[in-house]
């Protein structure tokens, strides 16, 4: 019997200026693998009418690679590396639409340090979880990439109030 209920987020897509250096950047950040490539370089761009109506694009944009990354037991992540006449910079997280993607860790310093380390910049170190998600050990903090889109990274080893209090839990990575 078929469901047209989600069994859950498949993947995010992320365009960025540079395919080859975001995919280091996601290898050296969060331990990445490549999957594979479903557009590279040497193929024709995805372009014109039929490429701006099936993925919303600008006039002139062209789709000029993509790969999909592993990201630890999570969503995948599909990078998309993408020419258009006038491309405007990442999202703020005041603006509407996708706004960052959080990756769970186990050692949010830890991960702190690598997320640097790997070209990224932390917007503050790790602090305490706000409100209802606070807990011993709960922490987060954000960061942008090199192309300035912003990721979160969190942990929540301890027990927080919204687990005793919403309908159904929280989807929370396995441990590897």
């Amino acid at each position: 019997m078929s469901s047209s209920a989600p069994r859950g987020i498949d993947h995010v897509g992320v365009t960025v200026p540079d395919l080859e250096a975001a995919s280091r950047f996601f290898e050296d950040a969060f331990g990445a693998v490549a999957l594979y490539d479903n557009m590279v370089r040497t193929d024709p761009p995805y372009q014109g009418k039929e490429a701006e109506t099936t993925l919303g694009l600008e006039a002139g944009a062209s789709v000029i690679a993509m790969r999909m990354l592993r990201l630890g037991n999570g969503p995948g992540i599909e990078l998309f590396e993408m020419r258009v006449p006038e491309q405007r910079p990442s999202a703020r997280a005041s603006d509407l639409g996708l706004q960052h993607f959080a990756v769970y860790v186990d050692d949010i310093a830890a991960a702190a340090r690598r997320f640097e380390a790997a070209g990224g910049v932390l917007l503050t170190q790790p602090k305490e979880m706000l409100g209802i998600e606070k807990g011993e050990g709960n922490a987060f903090c954000y960061g942008r990439a090199p192309w300035g889109m912003t990721i979160e990274l969190l942990c929540w080893p301890g027990k927080a109030k919204w687990e005793t209090t919403a309908p159904a839990e929280r989807y929370k990575a396995p441990a590897s």
